[in-house]
């Protein structure tokens, strides 16, 4: 079969005057052939991504790309290039095609325009390229290959979690010379990216869409395709398990791209909102009275309302807390002081406080190593300044969880709202549920699935994330 594209192939280009619309046609038929079989061979033998191989609409476009360019919706190419392609290498067009369906399962394409484009788009495709060479699979090797392994051994190091928003982040905080990217994109690029950019009006002028939409139609259309994405990352995740397992290969960096995309993203701010309680304070309350009756008064009575508004109101803030805090090696230093940082800021807020509170901070390995009472901003303030790690030992959840307890029978608390313990997820947790709420914070940015019992809430967030 390739020795008859090729022969197709050299026979449709030895006059260079120009195309004719026949051979023009004939070079079209033969891509579309070569594409075709690209799939079939990734169908066959990657079973599990059988949906986001068949997700595209898929036409040639010379006249917009000289390359291929997909947006999640569309994959559009241009067939000389496809030709060309695989005469030189016929792994290339097989290995290409499959370096754009990882970009939008990974989600690649929906992105800010506002990035750093040149940045963002040399992340996303070492992360690609990155996971084809971790398949190790033959029918998808070509030349560059090694020279790509070889600057991925040394750039695993440095990016211990291999995604394009970690690459993203840490090729910012570098600041790579221009030469450099310029060098790298050539040594990775997959596909073309400029889809990822354009407006739907832009699109639609290139002609690759029908008539324009309203706006909002386009937005709503944009969700459901980035949800239809989402649906074949999940379902890929549960089925490539048993692909590895038949195969005998690897696919690390494909299943750690997969708990990326398809890890649930939290909001630590709302998260904190489920340990408030309600309690009244004195503030006007302009929603318990009816205007018609004050306005009525000042038209009456000249200037003197009929009714005064209620001078207080029930809002939800935080009165009894508890902050626990792993001190082992993997949860120490800055990271520590990032997050009790943030939880502060978020209990200063707006309607986070009473005028007093019952805060404990309590520092824990595996015994008890400090418990710091907060009854005001201002013992905060002069916390968060002198604030030192103690501990640095093992893990254990129960300590924590017994001096808690004896904390609630002594009377310390009185009605005490939740316990949140920040920890890297490695130790032993209670056996009962205690009378309290209980979540734990997870750091991680591995994208691990962490097990808690079935009376504690979960949150995992990455470093970024605090």
């Amino acid at each position: 079969m390739s020795d008859e594209i090729g022969n197709r192939f050299n026979e449709n280009r030895d006059d260079q005057k120009g195309f004719s619309e026949e051979k023009q046609k004939k070079t079209e038929k033969i891509a579309a052939e070569i594409l075709q079989m690209s799939k079939n061979k990734l169908l066959v033998n990657m079973r599990f991504m059988d949906m986001a191989l068949n997700q595209f609409q898929v036409f040639p476009k010379p006249d917009v790309t000289p390359f291929t360019a997909s947006d999640g919706k569309i994959y559009i190419y241009d067939p000389e290039h496809i030709l060309k392609a695989y005469l030189l290498d016929e792994n290339l067009p097989v290995r290409n095609f499959l370096h754009t369906v990882l970009h939008c399962v990974f989600k690649h394409f929906f992105v800010n325009t506002l990035v750093n484009q040149k940045m963002w788009d040399l992340a996303c495709d070492i992360a690609v390229e990155s996971t084809i060479n971790d398949l190790d699979l033959n029918y998808l090797n070509i030349s560059k290959a090694k020279e790509q392994v070889q600057f991925f051994d040394l750039f695993k190091k440095k990016v211990q979690t291999i995604t394009a928003e970690k690459i993203y982040s840490y090729f910012l905080d570098e600041k790579l010379s221009d030469d450099l990217v310029e060098r790298l994109s050539l040594l990775f690029k997959g596909d073309d990216h400029f889809l990822w950019y354009l407006t739907e009006e832009q699109k639609k002028g290139m002609g690759l869409y029908g008539k324009v939409s309203d706006n909002k139609i386009y937005r709503v259309e944009q969700v459901v395709l980035l949800e239809r994405w989402a649906g074949i990352a999940i379902r890929m995740q549960t089925e490539i398990e048993m692909f590895v397992k038949q195969r005998g290969i690897e696919a690390g960096l494909l299943t750690q791209n997969l708990k990326a995309v398809t890890r649930e993203r939290y909001d630590y701010t709302e998260f904190l909102k489920k340990f408030a309680v309600r309690g009244e304070v004195m503030k006007l309350n302009p929603d318990e009275f009816d205007y018609n009756y004050y306005t009525y008064g000042l038209q009456l009575y000249e200037n003197m309302p009929l009714i005064e508004p209620l001078e207080y109101r029930e809002i939800k803030r935080i009165r009894e807390f508890v902050v626990a805090i792993d001190t082992s090696g993997s949860t120490s230093g800055e990271l520590v002081q990032t997050f009790v940082q943030k939880t502060y800021n978020i209990l200063k807020s707006t309607e986070s406080f009473f005028t007093k509170i019952n805060l404990h901070i309590v520092q824990c390995d595996t015994v008890i190593q400090e418990d710091v009472k907060i009854t005001c901003q201002e013992e905060f303030d002069a916390y968060l300044q002198t604030m030192q790690i103690h501990g640095l030992g093992g893990t254990d959840f129960r300590p924590v969880f017994e001096y808690v307890n004896v904390l609630v029978d002594s009377g310390e608390f009185v009605n005490l709202k939740g316990l949140i313990y920040f920890t890297d997820g490695c130790g032993a947790f209670p056996q009962t549920k205690p009378p309290y709420d209980t979540a734990f914070v997870f750091i991680d940015d591995s994208y691990n699935n962490y097990d808690v019992p079935s009376w504690a809430m979960k949150l995992v967030l990455q470093k970024d994330e605090i």
